[in-house]
């Protein structure tokens, strides 16, 4: 196994792509903020899968935080994560700090339009707005042929493919389907918050969407009826808070307010305990590619 390659500056890592490309490796990038779980491995393994050269970031992102958001609570997990990188055959992993990403204050970022708005960006201002800006300077940092994002952020993946296709970056963004734990949990690496008991309820949410998917394959197509019973089911819950539990439009993520097609996503944000957690499913076909 080839030794992970760990450069902490802009110059170093552009000068370790530049070597796997004079190699005449293709380059695939995974950007994490770290605390990395199966999720995010299988993303490499992803990402392996397209190219020889594998570019992992680790930074946990102070722009995408509003004040009163876990930012220093975010688990920060270096040592293990590139142990875990290395085995699945990372080639770079890019662990900046934060004074070089951001020398001084920025006084450009990139702004998002309409499809923010809604869901996490209405209930996070400008939440998006410091992911599209740290994003952008990662790719052109990297370079990278491909880069690779999971699913479970699904309103973040679209607005990366518009970053991509509006701004003209010269890259494919593959999206990788969510991975789940044994009872059904989405994985992310807040899920290391939870307590023992909050745990056990979490496990509700992703059996909620499983309800409405089963509901939708048995010929419900109203929306409000798609819904009514996934909303009881939260509601019955005390330590679960819903943000929103929806049905909307997999490309512009406009809610559905009669009828759902298939390819709409039931789309679902709550918090248990004090964490909060997201999730999705596609109706019909889950295992087809975003649009």
């Amino acid at each position: 196994m080839t030794p992970i390659v760990v450069v902490r500056d802009v110059p170093s890592l552009r000068a370790a792509v530049a070597a796997a490309r004079a190699r005449g490796e293709r380059v695939a990038f995974v950007p994490t903020m770290g605390a990395l779980h199966e999720g995010h491995l299988q993303l490499i393994d992803r990402a392996r899968a397209q190219a020889a050269c594998v570019v992992l970031s680790i930074f946990v992102n102070p722009l995408q935080f509003a004040p009163t958001e876990d930012l220093s609570r975010y688990p920060r997990t270096e040592a293990a994560d590139l142990a875990a990188a290395e085995a699945r055959g990372c080639s770079i992993a890019f662990v900046p700090p934060v004074e070089v990403m951001y020398p001084g204050p920025p006084a450009v970022s990139v702004v998002p339009q309409a499809l923010a708005e809604r869901w996490e960006g209405a209930l996070r201002p400008g939440h998006f707005a410091g992911v599209l800006t740290v994003v952008a300077k990662l790719f052109n940092m990297v370079r990278p042929d491909v880069a690779v994002f999971g699913q479970k952020d699904l309103q973040q993946v679209l607005l990366v493919q518009a970053l991509v296709r509006d701004l003209d970056f010269a890259l494919t963004i593959d999206v990788a389907p969510i991975v789940r734990e044994a009872d059904g949990l989405a994985m992310s690496s807040r899920n290391r918050y939870l307590a023992p008991e909050e745990r056990r309820i979490a496990a509700t949410l992703p059996q909620v969407l499983a309800d409405v998917a089963d509901a939708w394959h048995a010929g419900a197509r109203d929306v409000a009826t798609l819904l009514r019973n996934a909303t009881a089911r939260l509601d019955a819950e005390p330590a679960i808070r819903p943000d929103y539990l929806a049905v909307v439009d997999p490309a512009t993520l406009a809610p559905r307010e009669l009828r759902a097609e298939a390819g709409d996503y039931v789309i679902l944000a709550a918090r248990v305990g004090a964490t909060r957690l997201l999730d999705n499913h596609r109706l019909g076909d889950p295992t087809l590619p975003l649009p």
